[in-house]
């Protein structure tokens, strides 16, 4: 009797394989025109797999936990010779050597280079994968390596760097192996908790919309003013104070876009960001509009020594509706750093130089201490405009000290 082969069918746009996650028949079973035989997983969903028509099955070629791409024989179906001849002209040639080949996450990797090339050659052929073999890097995984992936604790963001040798280039369960056994040869060690919640939260702030701009700005009147001031508070605690004041006047310019409402926090709360043994921290100060700049000073000495001693709590760090970072006692002059993921803006201040600045009344230049500060913020919350207008009014504040 004629058998008309199951074919992996093409489950969307941009999938390319699937995992087989349970098969319902077996060899001999009776089946209908359209029945669920199979289920697969790919990366988006579990999906059905159906018999292209009524018949017997008469045997199944995959196995559990396997994966296969799109295109791959699955099994046979005995079929009536009218429904064998409909099907005929679909039928793949050699359907046992070509399904070997096909499947990526074997260990008989080695056909990869010999199968890109049989894949490149017969280009505009409807059975081939739906996948450019120029696709270069770690850009399609199976379920099977997202599930190791997942064991692992591991992100896509870690295997950037895998070169797949699978169809289309994709990253296989043997690549993922002995990129993981050659992290093995090398001087590794734990990531601690700090470092891993830096990472954890700089992914997460990744998938929005950041956008950064900046300016210059005049740090001569903060140096002098900070000079009658005891302790005196350092250029970052004035554009604490700065930002603060500035979100007082136009709240709005730090609301969150949740979903498709905009929520507005009821105190300005600023963080600044600490150095802390192996990472960053970022204890929040409430109501930093109406802490002067004396309390601030005060506040910020503290918290330097917890987090020095890893000691601010979670409490402490939550709630914030933007961060100060200066990033200038590094002696950088400009960065672009990156809102935490639950705030909308990031100030950051850069070192201060000695740079010539034209004089209009005196008709020359002289001197000053010029510092550039950038203001990161999630596009989807703010624009360039409002962005810009709250970065100026920061400047105009600092400008004037006096006024902090």
């Amino acid at each position: 009797m004629p058998q008309v082969p199951i074919i992996m069918p093409q489950l969307g746009e941009s999938i390319a394989e699937a995992t087989i996650v349970d098969i319902k028949v077996k060899p001999g079973d009776e089946v209908a025109d359209d029945q669920e035989i199979i289920e697969v997983e790919t990366n988006k969903a579990v999906m059905g797999v159906t018999t292209p028509c009524k018949g017997k099955i008469a045997q199944i070629t995959v196995q559990l936990k396997e994966t296969y791409p799109v295109g791959a024989v699955l099994g046979y179906v005995e079929a009536s010779e009218a429904d064998a001849a409909r099907f005929a002209k679909h039928a793949p040639p050699a359907p046992q050597r070509e399904v070997a080949e096909e499947i990526p996450a074997r260990a008989d990797q080695e056909v990869a280079p010999a199968r890109q090339k049989k894949i490149a050659a017969r280009d505009g052929d409807a059975g081939g994968l739906p996948v450019p073999v120029a696709v270069k890097g770690a850009t399609f995984m199976s379920p099977r390596v997202r599930a190791r992936m997942a064991e692992l604790q591991l992100t896509t963001a870690d295997l950037a760097g895998i070169m797949g040798t699978g169809a289309g280039n994709r990253v296989t369960i043997k690549d993922l192996e002995n990129f993981l056994q050659k992290i093995e040869n090398q001087t590794a060690q734990e990531a601690s908790a700090i470092r891993a919640g830096v990472a954890d939260a700089m992914r997460r702030s990744w998938t929005r919309p950041l956008s950064t701009i900046g300016s210059s700005v005049n740090l001569d009147l903060v140096l002098q003013e900070r000079q009658s001031r005891d302790p005196k508070p350092g250029p970052g605690l004035y554009a604490v104070r700065a930002l603060a004041l500035a979100l007082a006047e136009t709240p709005a310019a730090a609301a969150k876009l949740i979903g498709n409402r905009v929520v507005q926090s009821n105190s300005i709360d600023v963080g600044i960001a600490v150095e802390a043994e192996d990472g960053i921290m970022v204890p929040v100060i409430r109501a930093a509009d109406k802490t002067s700049l004396a309390d601030l000073t005060a506040k910020y000495k503290e918290l330097v020594d917890l987090g020095r001693q890893r000691r601010i709590s979670p409490d402490m760090q939550a709630g914030g509706v933007a961060t100060v970072s200066n990033f200038g006692t590094f002696g950088m002059e400009w960065g672009t750093p990156i809102p935490l993921p639950d705030q909308t803006l990031l100030l950051g201040l850069g070192a201060g130089k000695k740079v010539p600045s034209w004089d209009e009344e005196k008709k020359e230049f002289v001197p000053r201490t010029e510092a550039q500060i950038t203001l990161s913020f999630d596009h989807r919350s703010i624009d360039g405009g409002g962005a810009g207008r709250l970065l100026k009014r920061v400047i105009e504040l600092l400008e004037a000290p006096k006024q902090l």
